[in-house]
């Protein structure tokens, strides 16, 4: 029996490797290609996570083709406001739109001849009245987060009237768009228990499977470089809920913490790191801005620092410092889809009182803090190792390609 042919459609080049995004569509396309697969990987690289040309011709070598298209996804106030006033559609799903993507689309299946095509977004569901056309495929769409579902909680926190509005008829839009979306393809890969529960309660969806992010848990070996007892926080900060998150604890955490422990230091990094952050003079803070190697940032870090109030989907963040032996401080936002107890692998916070006391606990009692960064390391690889949750992945694809033939 010869290879099976994926082809993986994503709206942004996975790389850099320094965000939750993009470790899980390369923990996907290097899932496929150790289970045998040929992995076609067609992206986008938009303007927003525009990668060089020269990069670019460097990064999945080992796969069966790689190619990408650039596309301007710029977003503009002059066309929000037309798609508020003139659309049904979500200007979101609208800026994922382009004609040349969709011939390319449809020009790689009629070459490439697929057995699989995976959609790595939600906002790529327009391209499947094409693909359809062109492929007789297995079609999977990658569920990273409810998006909806983000859009929701950041309108009910926005104080701003005319923002508020105009978040709540995005959401509105997204809910009706994603119900829709869910229905168009053969499987769907819910990236939580609680994402897939919600989805059943919302729509028949036959073919609905919980696959977590995974990764090679091999790869993510305790460092052996000396740890100090400083806080991290690592993320893309445009991203809306890491960006809210780290000002809030800036601002109404710190303060509390460096009061009860003034030698205790917290270093956050990110891409499209905000002027408002690089320009804080605070003490005990560092704001190193984006970071080359993500690995080197957090080695000699102890304490993860995950203060987010919103969002879906699963911290990927979480589950890397968990496999390098972290000790993560998370709001209940943040360690969900994870299946971790607090206490055991993972301490939960949710108010500026709560933060500072559990870092102060960690400081006070280093042996039972690091059990529990212990403790979550063996989690991680017992659930989330990329073998694992691609088996099941690709038993599922083999059972609906049983039955169509």
């Amino acid at each position: 029996m010869s290879a099976r042919k994926i082809l993986i459609i994503t709206n942004r080049v996975p790389y850099p490797l320094n965000d939750g995004g993009n470790l899980a569509m390369q923990a996907m396309i290097d899932g496929y290609q150790t289970s045998g697969w040929e992995v076609y990987l067609l992206s986008m690289n938009t303007s927003k996570h525009y990668i060089h040309p020269r990069i670019l011709e460097k990064l999945f070598t080992n796969i069966h083709a790689f190619d990408w298209m650039d596309i301007n996804n710029d977003i503009k106030a002059t066309t929000i406001l037309k798609n508020y006033l003139f659309s049904e559609e979500a200007e979101h799903v609208a800026r994922f739109y382009n004609t040349a993507f969709e011939e390319k689309i449809v020009s790689v299946i009629n070459d490439f001849k697929p057995d699989v095509v995976q959609i790595e977004s939600v906002y790529l569901t327009t391209y499947m009245p094409a693909i359809k056309r062109s492929a007789k495929a297995i079609s999977v769409l990658r569920m990273h987060n409810i998006e909806y579902h983000i859009w929701h909680s950041l309108a009910n926190k926005s104080k701003n009237f005319l923002k508020k509005s105009y978040l709540t008829n995005l959401t509105k839009r997204l809910k009706i768009f994603e119900r829709n979306a869910w229905k168009q393809y053969d499987i769907v890969l819910a990236i939580t228990e609680k994402d897939a529960a919600h989805v059943r309660k919302l729509e028949n969806i036959p073919n609905l499977l919980v696959a977590p992010f995974s990764m090679d848990t091999d790869k993510l070996q305790v460092s052996d470089v000396q740890q100090k007892w400083a806080a991290y926080h690592i993320g893309a900060m445009d991203w809306i809920p890491n960006r809210e998150g780290v000002k809030w604890f800036l601002t109404e955490v710190w303060p509390r913490v460096h009061k009860v422990a003034p030698q205790f230091e917290f270093y956050f990094a990110g891409r499209k790191m905000p002027a408002e952050f690089t320009q804080m003079n605070i003490e005990g803070v560092h704001c190193m801005a984006e970071v080359e190697n993500a690995a080197d940032f957090i080695a000699d870090k102890k304490i993860l620092i995950v203060p987010i109030s919103s969002a879906g989907g699963i911290r990927v963040k979480i589950l890397e410092a968990m496999a390098a032996g972290k000790i993560v401080i998370t709001t209940p936002f943040g360690i969900k889809g994870i299946e971790a107890k607090t206490g055991e692998h993972y301490l939960s916070a949710t108010t500026p009182d709560d933060f500072t006391r559990a870092i102060k606990w960690c400081l006070k009692n280093r042996d039972e803090a690091e059990q529990i960064a212990v403790n979550a390391r063996k989690l991680v690889i017992n659930k989330y190792d990329y073998r694992k949750v691609i088996k099941n992945i690709i038993d599922e694809i083999e059972s609906q390609i049983s039955i169509r033939l």
